[in-house]
């Protein structure tokens, strides 16, 4: 009887690895949290075209929007680890939204990170009614008048919001938040003057600011951004080490098999360093990382320290 078991055991087993070893056998499913047309969304239909190439499988983008991209996390977080759903997750959802709401899943504990694809970097626009012209400059006039200038948001809790409430404290400035429903309702306000500074990504604010209807203070990645490169950093600006930036990255269940991890992996960093991806994406205000599992890890690690550091200084509350 014992005999007969190990038998079953190891056929039990020669299945499992046959059927791994055949990965992916079907269709794969990459889960987006935010709407279709999002930024996120364009970038993963993107990266889905080619995988789907590299695979020999369609690779499928599914949306499910909502609760700040948790409604889609947890479908996947709970979703079998056999490679077929995975998550195209970011920073704003998966190392800022923990620390904001009572989540049904564990953000690192339900998750196998797979790669890190890029990330977004925002620019600090200004009025152009406002007098500064540089970073330091308006640092220089917030001293002086605590309390009189103001920053739009496209609302509490978001990237945007938290990295202006960064930005006052490193500087040592006084500002009033402004939220607002979206980021457009917040630059027609900027435009006309109403409010005095927004942090808002390269794609959205870098038309406004070639067209002087805005002035770029600067960029919050630490290095310039080859998309607008003439902008300076904040931190080379004033603000020392200042850095704020949105990640993007693939994600799988957790106890997702290694070699699943391993050739998603594999392929998206070799789809990355295609020039024409690089382009298409640098296009869309983003910059390509990639990397290894654990460069991903490390990187959420280390924006969800620093996000959750803020939330807790500033008593960020959610709406």
């Amino acid at each position: 009887m014992l005999h007969r078991f190990a038998a079953c055991l190891a056929l039990v087993f020669a299945f499992a690895a046959t059927a791994q070893a055949q990965w992916p056998a079907k269709p794969v499913k990459i889960v987006v949290p935010f709407p279709a047309g999002g930024p996120t969304d364009v970038i993963t239909r993107v990266l889905a075209d080619r995988l789907a190439q590299a695979l020999g499988q369609a690779v499928v983008v599914d949306n499910k929007p909502g609760a700040g991209g948790s409604i889609g996390s947890d479908f996947v977080a709970k979703s079998a680890p056999d490679g077929y759903t995975l998550l195209m997750s970011t920073g704003s959802s998966h190392s800022v939204g923990p620390y904001l709401q009572k989540l049904s899943y564990d953000p690192v504990r339900d998750f196998t990170p797979i790669v890190y694809v890029g990330y977004a970097t925002n620019i600090l626009v200004a009025s152009p009614k406002l007098a500064a012209n540089t970073v330091a400059e308006f640092i220089e006039a917030a001293k002086k008048e605590p309390g009189r200038y103001n920053y739009a948001t496209s609302g509490i809790g978001s990237v945007a919001h938290l990295t202006a409430e960064m930005f006052a404290a490193q500087a040592g400035i006084k500002l009033v938040h402004v939220p607002y429903k979206g980021t457009q309702l917040s630059i027609a306000d900027l435009v006309q003057g109403n409010v005095s500074i927004l942090f808002d990504s390269v794609t959205t604010a870098k038309p406004h600011v070639e067209a002087k209807r805005l002035k770029a203070l600067g960029i919050s990645s630490l290095k310039r951004s080859p998309i607008v490169p003439d902008i300076p950093t904040i931190a080379e600006s004033g603000l020392p080490g200042f850095e704020s930036w949105n990640y993007f990255g693939l994600f799988g269940p957790a106890n997702l098999p290694r070699a699943v991890t391993e050739r998603v992996n594999a392929e998206t960093n070799r789809i990355v360093g295609d020039p024409a991806i690089r382009e298409r994406f640098h296009q869309l205000g983003f910059e390509i990382t990639g990397g290894t599992p654990g460069d991903f890890a490390a990187v959420i690690a280390s924006e969800s320290a620093k996000w959750s550091k803020v939330i807790r200084d500033a008593n960020v509350k959610p709406e």
